[in-house]
């Protein structure tokens, strides 16, 4: 048996791990698209590193485009088997999936206008709406703990990882030569005092373990309260100083996080009256979709239920949906807060905000999550006095933050705690995916010290054996 290592090696970003069985078959964890890459990040989504057609399954982890962004490209090229996810994680994908079909299709429009060619090539999207379609086709969901047979071969349980709505661990049962192999998959590993979901569930004994190492290296300051923070900043950069504040955040997940916290703020009586926008239609599909599988709430939330039927849902707040209206949004005046996408800055219509405000010292930019630092967001955290954004070199004159609270992530306690109800000594090897590669040596070190004496960090690409 071996396990190759096609995307988030050594990067956060592009999760896909492949499964081949000394008879031939394959079977793949994610398909995730690379983002935040600077000028590498077509070229990594162009090519997969295998050949889709001979995958038998697909397993996803969740929702989030770096977990499941490249699956209809797959399905474009070849790809026809199963899809396992969860029911959230299929009805989250859906709505993802279509968003990238949208953005690329306006993309590579918007290339071919100005006679842009990729390698001789014409600009044309990873894939369509009409693949996304086909794509859904493929889907089976799954219930958490129950073991689902997908052939001869494999078997796989999912656990709840705690990061997002429907998000799974992947537990799986390979038997091959009369053996049977136990890989774990962590996806994405969620945070013990989430404030909205439950929290990850414990996982049996595996062989190996495949596990995320985004925050390997930190840990999330708790003396800095999100609720607490945002008033801060509203009040300091709408109410004091009279500005914009643009909170880059991603749709799933994030954007929930925060408009949750605001909906506390106006329950404590302390949220500023002003305009709240959510400029972003894919946000307020994830909402509604996220605002249906309430039993993935942790105990905090189901109280809160009690009292409030719609925690995402507050005076002022107005989501935005049409193009026109997002570019009236840019140019009003008035101090308010905008939340839009791309987390990161580099993509969506937070962008634009982004372009109109920066160079404005009454304006302020909140950065709600991990930026690479080739990206908008992390070189706008680095300090940059001056940032080129649509060919434009502009200066920093806005106010830069970052919400150090709010990350759907586990940190290094939170990551150690998961593995932790392994028995080290029975674990063969460790393959930390999904985080940098220094992040990924402090973290290997700190494993090797609870007794996992094999860490691998794989780099793209990389393929290793399974005794």
């Amino acid at each position: 048996m071996k396990i190759g290592f096609h995307g988030a090696a050594r990067t956060v970003t592009g999760s896909k791990h492949l499964i081949t069985l000394d008879n031939g078959k394959k079977y793949l964890l994610d398909c995730g698209m690379f983002q935040g890459m600077g000028a590498e990040t077509d070229t990594l989504n162009s090519e997969f590193g295998f050949d889709a057609k001979d995958i038998e399954c697909l397993i996803l982890s969740h929702a989030h485009i770096d977990h499941t962004g490249l699956v209809p490209k797959l399905v474009k090229e070849g790809f026809s088997g199963k899809i396992y996810s969860t029911l959230a994680t299929k009805d989250l994908a859906e709505i993802l999936m279509h968003d990238s079909a949208e953005i690329q299709t306006y993309e590579a429009g918007h290339l071919s206008k100005k006679h842009q060619q990729i390698n001789g090539q014409p600009c044309e999207p990873l894939y369509t709406h009409e693949d996304v379609h086909q794509t859904m086709n493929l889907f089976e969901a799954i219930v958490y703990n129950e073991w689902v047979r997908v052939d001869d071969f494999v078997e796989f349980m999912y656990t709840n990882a705690g990061h997002l709505i429907g998000s799974a661990v992947v537990n799986l049962r390979i038997t091959e030569n009369g053996k049977t192999t136990a890989i774990t998959f962590s996806g994405d590993v969620g945070r013990y005092r989430s404030a909205l979901l439950q929290a990850p569930a414990e996982f049996p004994q595996a062989d190996y373990v495949i596990l995320e190492s985004t925050y390997g290296d930190k840990m999330h300051d708790i003396a800095f309260n999100t609720i607490d923070d945002l008033e801060k900043w509203i009040k300091r950069t709408c109410v004091d100083k009279g500005g914009k504040l643009i909170i880059p955040a991603f749709s799933v997940g994030r954007t929930q996080e925060i408009l949750y916290s605001l909906n506390q703020l106006e329950l404590e009586h302390r949220l500023p009256d002003l305009h709240y926008f959510v400029d972003s239609p894919l946000s307020a599909k994830a909402t509604t979709v996220i605002k249906s599988y309430t039993k993935e709430y942790n105990d905090r939330l189901q109280n809160i239920l009690k009292i409030d039927e719609d925690p995402f849902l507050f005076k002022g707040l107005k989501h935005v949906e049409t193009v026109e209206d997002s570019k009236q949004l840019v140019e009003y005046k008035d101090p308010c807060v905008i939340i839009s996408s791309s987390g990161t800055g580099d993509a969506g219509r937070v962008k634009h905000h982004i372009f109109s405000c920066v160079d404005e010292e009454p304006n302020a930019i909140l950065m709600s999550g991990y930026c690479t630092s080739s990206s908008l967001g992390g070189k706008l955290l680095s300090g940059a006095k001056e940032v080129e954004i649509y060919g434009d070199p502009l200066s920093v004159a806005a106010e830069v933050g970052q919400l150090k609270s709010l990350s759907a992530h586990g940190d290094v306690d939170d990551l150690s705690r998961f593995i932790g109800c392994q028995d080290a000594e029975k674990v063969k090897k460790v393959f930390l995916v999904h985080g940098e590669y220094l992040v990924q040596q402090e973290f290997a070190s700190r494993l090797q010290r609870k007794g996992y004496e094999n860490i691998e960090m794989p780099s793209m690409h990389q393929e290793f054996v399974l005794e």
